[in-house]
């Protein structure tokens, strides 16, 4: 599942930070009748099913005595009352004798169920356990045997869901203005039991045939290929899809809709389909080809054919997440897929293609090898996350993603460096726990230390070993181990290995031996063990370098940005360690399993840059003068460097400032030579982070020393700025850089920048919107637009009639970091209402109204008056939930501010929220924000003083 896909910190961040909830296992009507004896397994220490009799289970996960084998599904969805029934009839395998079949309901009215067994059928008894989402089929009639099948059948019946997950309705405005109603699906991690009842859980996989009935003017999707359609009475269709592969529930999908589709045929015969509404079904093509030609390249990579037919891809007007990678289905909000190529910038384009890239790697990721339970979800999505770039990498050159990567694990930093961060593979067991794994730590940690893993063995030997697990474990669940294990000793036999690496200086142990390097000994080559120390703590290593001579001393410690010692003792990573030096670019080698070591140059050197490129998930502190050797170097020939290792060195220092290895005026002089910096990846790292600075400053009464950081952050890219055309021109990183910049410079006030938006932007209201402006810099000339009531007015409407989900998107930014608090308040409500502007996109856009300086106090009131709204629309524990609390909070910087928000969520009750690990997020940040502020403010305002005042040639 692809997370909300997010915009620049420029704009604003959407950084998802994910949470785990304790939940009250059992409530107060499900007490104990002997409360000292939880764990005893007798009977009357059971839960309270809601008719008041015993529950005959007390976990919250399922008991491994029954499974599932096949099951036969027939729904039928109205989409006038917006409710649907159902039948589910589940082919069950008995492994442990018992006379009760536990599995999930959730919010279903189960009429009916029977178990049949040869031709003879046996009422049961429903009982029902809300809390944990079960329900148990009993009987006293006869005991479920051992070693025999039986089949269960169950009548059920609910609404079409008013949230984003389970059977919910969804629904779009015509290009007539009519609305009309579909109905979705979204099952994971835990909704497929809103939907029928089931063996919830991703190690209970089976085989699914499925049957809607719809009526005619509506078609149906599922998984597999349709088979036929039987007429029902009442002018009703039927459709029945061909049978599953076998795959876990959250993969089950089918809607309901209008859709239109457009259709190709992948160099190995997979029929691909992209739907969309009709008034959009011309935005599609773009995601066809993309889908086609990157279909292929895993079927080629993995060399593992796609084991369905088909593929489709549907763009769904209503979409919490951002995509979903059912098997043979994926889901997509419309922004994720559907492109123009008037009116979709180059990032826009770049997205949607990762977007595509990403769930079709679930196909192989997930799909055909599952996790066995969440705490492993990363197996999923960090894989996905590094195939996105793998893949797009090598499919579409021309978008240059390599210049992305980077910013996943600055992202995951941000997160990994609190207190409140989690292990990428954590115990979790309820459905609030599992959806907090849905955080940049699963997602962004798990791809960059795939990716340093992949530098680590070579990318050659890299692939042959997820292909072996791939092929080892198709249609089975894993854990960690299984990856490491299919990663480990690939010179043994293994049929299942059809390639192997030539050469053989891999399987010798060894591997361009630098001299400096232990990389390749053979005592050191445990994958296992190295990984282990990334994946079960929680954090990142900043690796201490000091240089005396040809010696290099190198120290670890956890990188935190709390003042807790405790949280930082104990923790130990082998990390795999990478540099260049001022005499020799070849990259070096060294792995670091201990606390403290050194190596050795063969000559002494000027300079030293460790992590090359940023490949390795750790950041790095140069003592003694390493830090002025670079920033000296940066200054005189900063293209001795490559642009990510430019980058990374913006990202660590600035990092450093936070927990006082290095002084924030080193790390300002650092950004000095971004005055001559022109790739994209340095350039928004440079502006990340000095941006939040000011940003900080905006929420107190400091005006001043703001206006003076703002004032040298503009001069510092002016030449730059300047250099940009307002224009579609160029290589894609040319274009999301151009995008950038003329953004922020006509949110700073740059006056050759408001000059020409204006300029555009009047232009193309006295056209009434049908000017084509160019699609990277249409952000920026709304931007300016939206300063005026007028404008704004102009540009809301103009969104009311957009078909176009870009255009809509800029238009929404634009909307939102307007100086008119009053427009920004109203259009908060509107997302509320969900009518015109959709309630999906309502987080986004408080988030990014809470950066405004002009709206940061009423997204705060927003958020507090509309709490249990919020909560019950997006569900508390959610990702969104949590993306919503710690982006509206978390450039607050004031002990007045910190007692507030503490208040606030300190009032709360634990069905509200409280106990939510992103308010701990957020108290984190504040926190650390005051204490930066109260450190760095003085040095902060002498630097500016004494080199605003020098101007450094700015």
């Amino acid at each position: 599942m692809v997370k909300i896909s997010k915009e620049r910190r420029t704009v604003w961040k959407m950084s998802r930070m994910y949470v785990l909830l304790s939940i009250i296992l059992l409530p107060v009507q499900m007490t104990l009748s002997h409360s000292g004896e939880a764990e005893s397994k007798d009977k009357a220490t059971f839960p309270v099913a809601a008719d008041g009799q015993p529950f005959p289970w007390h976990k919250m996960r399922l008991p491994e005595t029954i499974r599932p084998l096949h099951y036969d599904l027939r729904i039928h969805p109205n989409l006038t009352s917006l409710d649907f029934t159902g039948t589910v009839e589940i082919q069950l395998e008995v492994l442990q004798s018992t006379d009760s079949i536990i599995l999930h309901s959730k919010n279903l009215q189960i009429s009916k169920a029977v178990l049949l067994e040869s031709d003879k059928r046996h009422p049961l008894k429903v009982l029902e356990l809300p809390a944990f989402e079960q329900v148990a089929l009993v009987t006293d009639a006869l005991s479920i045997t051992s070693g025999r099948r039986y089949r269960v059948r169950m009548d059920f019946a609910a609404n079409l869901s008013d949230s984003f997950h389970g059977f919910y309705k969804s629904s779009y405005r015509t290009r007539d203005g009519e609305v009309r109603s579909i109905a979705a699906t979204q099952f994971e991690p835990t909704h497929a039991r809103a939907a029928f009842p089931c063996f919830d859980e991703p190690a209970f996989k089976a085989n699914f045939s499925i049957r809607i009935v719809r009526e005619a003017k509506h078609i149906s999707l599922s998984n597999m290929p349709k088979l036929k359609t039987v007429e029902l009475s009442g002018g009703l269709l039927e459709d029945h899809f061909d049978v599953s592969v076998k795959m876990s529930t959250y993969l089950v999908a089918f809607i309901v809709s209008d859709f239109l589709s457009i259709s190709g045929t992948s160099q190995h015969g997979v029929k691909i389909s992209v739907y969309a509404v009709p008034d959009k079904i011309n935005q599609t093509e773009y995601a066809l080809n993309a889908a086609i030609k990157l279909l292929d390249f895993y079927d080629d990579y993995f060399g593992i054919p796609y084991p369905l037919p088909k593929q489709d891809l549907a763009a769904i007007p209503d979409f919490q997440s951002g995509a979903m990678e059912n098997w043979g289905l994926t889901t997509y909000r419309e922004s994720g897929l559907l492109f123009d190529p008037q009116k979709s910038s180059a990032s826009e384009k770049l997205g949607i293609t990762m977007v595509i890239a990403h769930e079709l790697a679930h196909q192989w990721f997930g799909n055909l090898v599952t996790m066995h339970w969440w705490n492993d979800l990363w197996l999923n999505e960090g894989f996905a996350k590094f195939m996105e770039f793998v893949s797009v990498n090598i499919t579409n050159p021309e978008l240059q993603v390599e210049d992305y990567f980077l910013s996943k694990c600055f992202e995951a930093m941000e997160v990994d460096a609190l207190s409140s961060s989690h292990p990428v593979s954590t115990p979790v067991e309820d459905p609030t726990e599992i959806q907090e794994m849905f955080d940049d730590v699963s997602y962004d940690k798990g791809a960059c230390i795939l990716n340093m893993l992949r530098d680590f063995l070579t990318p050659e030997a890299f692939k042959i070993g997820i292909v072996r697990y791939l092929r080892r474990y198709s249609y089975q669940n894993t854990v960690n181990a299984h990856l490491w294990e299919s990663l480990t000793n690939f010179c043994s036999s293994d049929e299942a290995d059809e390639e192997r690496l030539t050469g053989g200086e891999f399987c010798s142990g060894k591997r361009g031996d630098t001299g400096a390097s232990k990389w390749y000994m053979e005592d050191d080559l445990n994958v296992r063990e190295m990984m282990d120390t990334w994946t079960l703590q929680e954090g990142f290593p900043v690796v201490t370098v000091e240089v005396r001579g040809r010696e290099v001393r190198l120290s670890q410690e956890r990188y935190l940005k709390s003042k807790e010692p405790s949280q930082t003792s104990g923790f130990l990573w082998q990390i795999p360690l990478t540099y260049v030096t001022s005499t020799s670019s070849t990259v070096h080698r060294f792995l670091l399993k201990t606390k403290t070591d050194a190596l050795y140059l063969p000559e002494e050197v000027e300079w030293i840059k460790f992590n090359v490129d940023m490949s390795g998930y750790y950041i790095v502190h140069y003592e003694s003068n390493g830090w002025d050797a670079l920033i000296s170097l940066l200054k005189h020939n900063h293209t001795a460097l490559s642009s990510n290792d430019r980058a990374s060195l913006i990202n660590n220092i600035f990092q450093l400032v936070s927990i006082g290895k290095v002084a924030l005026d080193k790390a300002l002089d650092l950004s000095l030579y971004l005055s001559k910096e022109t790739e994209i990846m340095p350039v928004t790292q440079g502006l990340g982070e000095l941006v939040p600075l000011y940003k900080l400053m905006e929420k107190r009464d400091m005006e001043d020393l703001e206006n003076q950081m703002k004032g040298y952050i503009v001069r510092l890219f002016r030449d730059l700025i300047d250099k940009q055309s307002w224009s579609d021109e160029g290589s894609v990183s040319q274009r999301m850089l151009r995008s950038y910049l003329l953004l922020f410079a006509c949110v700073r006030g740059h006056p050759p920048c408001i000059r020409t938006a204006t300029q555009l932007f009047s232009k193309w209201r006295e056209s009434n919107g049908t000017l084509s402006l160019p699609s990277d810099v249409s952000l920026a000339v709304y931007a300016v637009g939206a300063r005026t009531d007028e404008g704004w007015d102009f540009l809301f409407e103009k969104y009311r009639q957009s078909l176009f989900p870009s255009v809509k998107s800029q238009i929404k930014t634009a909307l939102s970091i307007s100086p008119l608090p009053h427009k920004l308040q109203w259009i908060m409500g509107q997302g509320l209402a969900g009518d015109v502007l959709k309630t999906q996109d309502l987080p986004g856009l408080l988030v990014s109204v809470s950066k405004n300086p002009k709206g940061y106090k009423h997204a705060w009131d927003f958020l507090r008056t509309n709490w249990e709204i919020l909560v019950k629309k997006f569900e508390l524990g959610s990702p969104t939930v949590a993306f919503m609390v710690t982006g509206v909070t978390n450039q607050y910087s004031t002990r007045e501010m910190l007692e507030e928000v503490r208040g606030f969520f300190g009032l709360l009750q634990k069905e509200r929220g409280a106990g939510l690990r992103c308010i701990q997020q957020t108290l984190e940040s504040i926190e650390e924000n005051i204490r930066w502020m109260d450190k760095n403010l003085p040095l902060l305002r002498a630097w500016l003083d004494r080199n605003i005042s020098q101007d450094r040639g700015l």
